[in-house]
């Protein structure tokens, strides 16, 4: 790749073009974003302090809707890429310069590493080892609009790390801005999930249930604690309306004073059962609350509670709290999701990880009831009424789909990576697997095309996020690396 910077110049012209073709596709309701009829839209709207819509986030915006208006791979011929990095890479972001910023745990250390890629053949070009704070502290981070990427690390400090290129053409990664947090984090707590608000804050929530406000231009902190024994295991959301939490015991609502403290709007309740399951990293709901709805994209909130028997799509109104719906997902796989419901328009999409086998889980994660389960898969979808009278089940399947899906509002599929049983027909795992990269009409739930990308254990893709990039590219990160799906 030339390292001039004409290329920086060209990946925004071709970024730019990309997003305000698929703006224009979305806005236009008569459109539908399914091969078949569904309209999935509308999603939730532009956060102007994070960078596009569909790679700002590990879900794809600040609502986490995990939709991106950008498309998969085009219908040429699938090829992958496997990116080789020797570590665990759950965030793949791109800023709307085009190049891609991933987050990664290092195999051997542990240690946060921020990598630059290369857009051309997603090689690492640049890296920044952060400090060492939690499992999950590793994993969250978001793009802001200046394409930075913000991240809370194991000092407590928020950072904002910037790509920049010297006079000689050679990338490299700064810490363009940081503020300690340590005012109001205790030094054994850790930041779970951070998301920007509407007036620039970075709202942020701790393992152990703080919930605060950052605004490093001011240097303000302020901070809220969720009742006793209330945990956040995944990251939260944040729309005009106020941010989503979800304890491992309830969802909220919050919103802030003038000052930035927060404070609780609603809180609801839910099934989080009588322990961990299998393929769960926590003891209650796996979910980092989405925003969705028919109106503006966020009417509606949606998680999946971690009832024993059969675990139910939750459904709640934005503005009030009150539940829409309870409904059963998940109900010819495992009964289980560690995984961010998908919300678009109407529609909800619901992944299991029942029984998957995560190498390691948080230290105060608690043992799983029962200890081991087989990976039976599982994808749901539900749609809230027109009239917001309750939900109705769309379909229900047996894929196991190995990482978080996306819908794309461009090419009407979701993408996700399947992680295939060794003996046909089985729904154990092993060290052989195969796994391949799919594409499913979210109208019926069926594969319409698939890839294999790898075999073995260097291409588990973990539950991870995968992201759709400019020019057809699809990054999705595995246990060493990431993958580039593109086509020839």
């Amino acid at each position: 790749m030339s390292s001039a910077p004409h290329t920086r110049s060209r990946l925004r012209t071709v970024l730019a073009t990309a997003l305000t073709a698929a703006a224009i596709s979305v806005a236009a309701s008569a459109a539908p974003a399914s091969a078949t009829g569904s309209v999935f839209t509308p999603v939730p709207p532009h956060n102007p302090y994070a960078g596009p819509d569909g790679t700002a986030t590990m879900h794809g915006d600040t609502g986490s809707s995990d939709t991106t208006p950008l498309a998969g791979p085009g219908s040429g011929t699938l090829t992958s890429k496997r990116v080789a990095l020797a570590s665990a890479c759950p965030t793949v972001l791109v800023g709307s310069d085009g190049y891609p910023v991933v987050l990664c745990t290092p195999i051997f250390g542990q240690v946060p590493t921020v990598h630059l890629l290369d857009p051309d053949d997603g090689s690492s070009i640049a890296e920044l080892a952060l400090t060492k704070g939690s499992l999950l502290g590793g994993v969250y981070a978001y793009i802001d609009q200046e394409d930075r990427l913000v991240v809370i690390d194991g000092s407590r400090s928020l950072l904002r790390v910037g790509h920049h290129q010297d006079a000689d053409g050679d990338w490299k990664l700064t810490i363009d801005r940081s503020l300690s947090l340590t005012s109001v984090i205790p030094e054994d707590d850790a930041v779970t999930g951070l998301s920007p608000d509407w007036r620039g804050r970075v709202w942020f929530a701790t393992g152990n249930g703080l919930v605060g406000t950052a605004d490093d231009r001011t240097g303000t902190v302020r901070a809220l604690r969720l009742p006793d024994g209330e945990k956040v295991a995944n990251s939260i959301s944040t729309a005009p309306q106020g941010t989503l939490v979800t304890t491992t015991q309830a969802t909220y609502l919050l919103t802030a004073t003038a000052d930035g403290t927060p404070r609780i709007s609603w809180r609801q309740e839910y099934d989080r059962g009588s322990a961990r399951k299998p393929g769960q990293l926590s003891w209650g709901s796996g979910s980092t609350p989405t925003f969705f709805g028919p109106g503006d994209g966020t009417d509606y909130v949606a998680i999946v509670d971690n009832a024993d028997s059969r675990v139910k799509l939750q459904v709640y109104e934005t503005a009030t709290g009150r539940r829409i719906c309870s409904t059963p997902v998940l109900l010819s796989g495992g009964a289980g999701s560690e995984n961010s419901p998908i919300g678009a328009g109407r529609s909800v999409f619901v992944a299991s990880t029942y029984g998957y086998p995560y190498p390691a889980v948080p230290a105060d994660a608690g043992d799983s009831v029962p200890a081991s389960a087989d990976f039976k898969g599982g994808l749901t979808r539900v749609d809230v009424r027109a009239d917001g009278t309750g939900c109705d089940l769309v379909w229900d399947n047996t894929l196991r789909s190995a990482a978080v899906p996306k819908l794309s509002l461009a090419d009407g599929k979701l993408h996700t990576v399947l992680r295939d049983p060794l003996i046909p027909g089985t729904s154990g795992t092993s060290l052989l697997d195969p796994y391949r990269y799919a594409e499913i009409d979210p109208d019926t739930g069926k594969v319409t095309r698939s890839f294999q990308v790898g075999v073995g254990s260097l291409y588990d893709s973990l539950q991870m996020a995968g992201t759709a990039a400019p020019g057809g590219v699809y990054y999705q990160g595995t246990v060493t690396g990431v993958l580039r799906i593109t086509t020839k």
